[in-house]
């Protein structure tokens, strides 16, 4: 066997997706948190509804609808590109996937109490 041949396949599943999506977009700096998809169900699947983030794979290409609460005090389209920077980019590297669009949908702000 040599360096170029596999001894098989990797599959990643949708819920990984929604997984790395949902923690990349809640790192970048303004995310207070992510909200339901509404509708409550996933188009492609049922898990990831609850959190925030709805995933469709068509033809290899990953597209990617982000649920959000955003902090007060912040630039809202400012974090929005940065979260579909992030998530394009960890999609990418992390799973060697093409990416398509990254929708961000601002759901809510979050109003510290005080």
């Amino acid at each position: 066997m040599t360096e170029d041949t596999t001894p098989g396949t990797t599959t990643v599943s949708p819920d990984v997706l929604v997984a790395i999506a949902r923690l990349e977009a809640l790192k970048v700096p303004g995310v207070y948190d992510l909200a339901p998809v509404p509708g409550g169900v996933n188009r492609l699947f049922r898990k990831g509804a609850n959190e925030g983030v709805q995933i469709e794979i068509a033809d290899g290409v990953v597209d990617a609808d982000l649920y959000v609460v955003l902090e007060s005090s912040v630039n809202l389209r400012r974090v929005s590109r940065e979260i579909q920077k992030a998530v394009a980019r960890a999609i990418s590297e992390m799973v060697g996937m093409t990416v398509g669009r990254i929708n961000v949908h601002i759901e809510d702000i979050h109003y510290p109490q005080g």
